[in-house]
């Protein structure tokens, strides 16, 4: 068994990650997901989260 780790794309910061969460087919990565839970939803920043976890119900199309 390999101790490499995977660097995902976090559908939120869109930077490349190694730890985080799947949702479906999508990755939200740990530092993401921490600041996600600890943001009130009055601050402006909640809006952006939801805005960019609006990505994970977005479909993929393969051509």
């Amino acid at each position: 068994m390999s101790n490499q780790s995977i660097e995902e794309t976090c559908i939120v910061c869109e930077q490349s990650k190694d730890e985080g969460i799947h949702i479906y087919t999508k990755f939200l990565c740990i530092d993401c997901e921490k600041e996600l839970v600890r943001t009130d939803t009055d601050d402006p920043k909640y809006r952006f989260y939801l805005q960019q976890l609006k990505k994970i119900m977005s479909r993929e199309i393969y051509s």
